[in-house]
């Protein structure tokens, strides 16, 4: 029985491809304008086709021929278009130009006559003034009855869904006319942090980190960010699913090739010795006063892990917490544990990359709670793939801008979502590569 189609928009390094694969659907194609997570999507989904560019102009029969899959079914079009939310006086918020991309996102769904849609943004568009763009997109999808949005829309957090971590995401499910509606996922766990009747309680910070070994062990990482190591502690019943070894770690998604003895990932950083005094002396579940990381709670979750903010802001890192046992602040192997993304899941090298990638995500495990709610909808009997998966060549994960808009063969300027600052952007570029090898001293 062939797998129902999926395509992601906006993919980032993959996300909600993942989650996506693992409810069932076969993710044929994921468009990404930045070069840099497109390498890191091609690696980690072989048989997935990468769409280097922007969603502006990009056709319905475009995706259709590049993904090769010709007239088939397009079972769910899924992905968080950025938008900025406010309106400007005497127009539409969906005719901003700022927010061209969310129009674009119901354009395609449109054009590609898919049967369900899943858009996601931040919880912050469903208050104050941004409550009036989220009426107008609903309205968007809704034009001339064609796809009807399943209400109340909802605001789902990751720590009820197996998420060591809280992050609360607005959700949009759209149905096509004739097709039946989703519903909402329930609730699978409860948050560590509070009680949550007949719910089991989620895993914890130590639940997600308590096996990995300290990347501080080993002096190999602090040029490389991956080792082999037989170092690994008992793992929790999380962190068997993190491992790929827990019962049903794999889901409907496909089986990776992969060596579980490397620590992956993990390039140490090389904070003072004042900083290290501070980390330590702060309170679990406290914010660091100077640097204003929080530092985790071994029995609670983790705060809502961040991108950081752009390059038109100045800054040089993005925001990872401090550990609660090492004085230091948690390496992208285990931001990604926080996040859902298992052990086999790569990402770019460059800390300041791998950290935004998974800031920037949707967490695994959360949409694909929201995935299978379109799959039980469709009545479709997800499937188990019998082919194992070898992950793209390590190259991928290696690349810096000019080298992967060079493999994708675009502009380097494809990744940049301001053109007025590309020229800011691109010295910001040269810092990041920098700054990812300075020490983190004053936080």
């Amino acid at each position: 029985m062939a797998r129902p189609i999926g395509i992601d928009l906006f993919a980032g390094a993959g996300g909600m491809s993942l989650g996506f694969e693992q409810a069932g659907f076969e993710v044929k194609a994921a468009v990404e304008i930045d070069p840099i997570h497109c390498a890191v999507h091609a690696f980690n989904f072989p048989q997935c086709k990468v769409i280097a560019g922007s969603v502006v102009g990009l056709s319905g029969a475009e995706i259709r021929a590049r993904a090769g899959i010709g007239l088939r079914t397009v079972d769910v079009v899924f992905g968080g278009a950025p938008c900025q939310g406010f309106s400007l006086m005497g127009q539409r918020a969906l005719d901003d130009p700022r927010n061209r991309l969310v129009a674009e996102f119901v354009r395609i769904v449109r054009e590609l006559k898919a049967s369900y849609f899943v858009f996601e943004n931040v919880k912050g568009i469903t208050v104050g003034p941004h409550k009036s763009f989220l009426a107008e997109l609903i309205e968007e999808f809704e034009r001339d009855g064609e796809y009807t949005v399943i209400k109340p829309w909802k605001v789902l957090d990751a720590a009820n869904y197996g998420v060591p971590q809280h992050r609360e995401r607005l959700f949009l499910l759209g149905a096509r006319k004739g097709m039946p509606a989703p519903a909402y996922p329930n609730k699978l766990t409860g948050a560590a942090d509070r009680r949550e009747d007949n719910l089991p309680v989620g895993p914890t910070c130590v639940d997600a980190l308590g096996d990995i070994p300290d990347a501080e062990r080993f002096d190999q990482l602090k040029q490389t960010d991956e080792i082999e190591t037989d170092a690994w502690g008992a793992p929790s019943a999380y962190a068997k699913l993190m491992r790929g070894t827990g019962r049903n770690a794999w889901a409907f998604g496909y089986v990776r090739q992969w060596d579980p003895r490397q620590l992956t990932a993990s390039a140490r950083t090389e904070h003072s010795s004042i900083s290290r005094r501070r980390f330590a002396e702060t309170k679990p579940g406290d914010i660091e006063p100077i640097s204003r990381f929080f530092k985790l709670a071994p029995s609670g979750l983790s705060n809502t892990l961040r991108a950081g903010t752009d390059a038109a802001r100045g800054a040089f890192t993005s925001p990872r917490p401090i550990h609660y046992l090492h004085a230091r602040c948690v390496t992208v192997r285990e931001m990604a544990r926080l996040h859902g993304f298992p052990d086999w899941f790569r990402f770019n090298e460059t800390k300041w990359h791998g950290a935004r990638q998974i800031g920037n995500a949707v967490p695994p495990p959360l949409a694909r709670a929201v995935a299978a709610q379109i799959i039980s909808a469709m009545s479709v009997n997800p499937v188990r793939p019998r082919e194992k998966l070898a992950l793209g060549e390590t190259s991928l994960l290696r690349m810096g801008m000019s080298e992967a808009a060079a493999y994708f063969g675009v502009s380097p300027q494809t990744g940049k979502r301001d053109k007025k600052s590309g020229a800011r952007k691109r010295k910001q570029h040269e810092i990041e590569n920098a700054a990812s090898r300075l020490s983190v001293a004053n936080g």
